[in-house]
């Protein structure tokens, strides 16, 4: 579990392919720090394993193996070497809470077709398939690449959030353009409900054909 407050930007230093396999190697420094093999981090949002670590101090050497269907499904497909990726550690008891409850299960991915200063800050348009933006409410949260996000406004095919220097500084955002591709992770709550709903449909249409069957 992950709170969608990114710690660091890491930066990629290779992607090795062997037939099926593929693993992302990442330098770090704070998300290396008391990081074991086995244990968890987001990048880009996307919840993988450390397999391999090397280094002693200072920055160390992530490795994580990807799934295809997390290689599919996520812009880490789109990395190449030098470009920076959101990290953060899993959640520990008793640390601060943040930002919002995240998965690090990215549903799918969206297209930034806006992504400009405004004032102070920065407004951030991403279109999106309808079964994420199905679950996008005004004011709910949203997992971009990683990141906790209040989702501004909510239309028929994209949503908006907007980006405070604070965050545009930390992140890897900064390096994101019109046209890229962003991990999206929707709200648990939003899907649970969602689901829920789509069960209590389903049973009252199969009393209705029961009854009908009888009659």
């Amino acid at each position: 579990m992950f709170t969608g407050i990114v710690e660091e930007t890491g930066t990629v230093l290779r992607i090795d392919q062997c037939g099926e396999k593929i693993r992302l190697v990442v330098r770090s420094a704070r998300c290396a720090e008391g990081v074991r093999i086995g244990d968890s981090v987001a990048v880009n949002g996307c919840c993988l394993t450390v397999v391999a670590q090397r280094g002693r101090r200072g920055a160390k050497e992530l490795s994580f193996d990807l799934l295809e269907e997390t290689w599919k499904r996520t812009n880490l497909r789109f990395s190449v070497e030098g470009c920076l990726v959101n990290l953060e550690r899993a959640l520990a008891v008793g640390d601060r809470f943040g930002g919002h409850f995240v998965t690090g299960h990215v549903d799918g991915m969206g297209l930034i077709r806006r992504f400009e200063r405004s004032g102070a800050d920065h407004v951030l348009d991403v279109k999106v398939p309808q079964d994420i933006l199905r679950h996008l409410v005004f004011k709910g949260s949203i997992a971009l690449d990683g990141i906790s996000l209040t989702v501004a406004e909510v239309r028929r095919t994209l949503f908006r959030v907007w980006i405070i220097p604070h965050t545009l500084e930390v992140t890897a955002l900064k390096t994101r353009k019109v046209g890229d591709f962003v991990n999206l992770e929707s709200d648990l709550l939003g899907k649970y409900v969602d689901r829920l709903l789509l069960l209590r449909r389903s049973q009252a249409a199969g009393k209705k054909n029961s009854r009908q069957n009888r009659n």
